[in-house]
């Protein structure tokens, strides 16, 4: 991963592309990880090319779209997603189950501690969405969970500022 392609495109399409980039991060398709984009657009904040409140929106913004589409996909394809994961990933199909009974039995709860676990984080929303877990409690819960972790990394960024910027361009 090259922080400077990030940077680019953060300089060239601004805050449209740290929200493509954040959905596509939380809908856990192929693209740069939250590790570089949350960082660097907080460092982008701190160099006044937006602001900290604005880079929290739009990140969060993109992070709770980003996991209600994978919420939806599980709510309402469940069976067939079960059904792929078990014809082309037959490993995986216990861990979907043992995902799928953890957040039956802990709930909103569960959605919330999971997204601020790496790599479970993007993954807690098709399980929420195959329990039918109730649409505004996950809604509310996840947003928790998204609006704190988005905070910790673009505030690390945030706070290590516009010399970090300096030391990687």
């Amino acid at each position: 991963m090259d922080a400077n392609i990030v940077m680019e495109y953060f300089a060239k399409y601004g805050m449209i592309a740290v929200f493509i980039m954040v959905l596509l991060e939380y809908m856990n398709l192929p693209g740069f990880p939250a590790g570089i984009i949350m960082p660097l657009s907080g460092m982008m904040a701190a160099s006044g090319h937006n602001s900290f409140f604005v880079t929290m929106v739009v990140t969060t913004a993109a992070g709770v779209l980003g996991s209600e589409i994978l919420y939806l996909l599980g709510r309402f394809g469940g069976p067939p997603f079960e059904r792929f994961v078990e014809k082309h990933f037959p490993k995986l199909l216990p861990s979907l189950e043992k995902c799928n009974d953890w957040i039956r039995r802990r709930g909103c709860t569960g959605v919330f501690v999971a997204k601020l676990i790496p790599a479970v984080r993007t993954l807690v929303s098709i399980p929420a969405g195959m329990a039918k877990m109730e649409p505004l409690s996950y809604t509310l819960w996840s947003a928790a969970g998204v609006l704190i972790w988005n905070a910790a990394f673009v505030g690390a960024g945030y706070f290590l500022g516009e010399g970090a910027l300096k030391l990687l361009g």
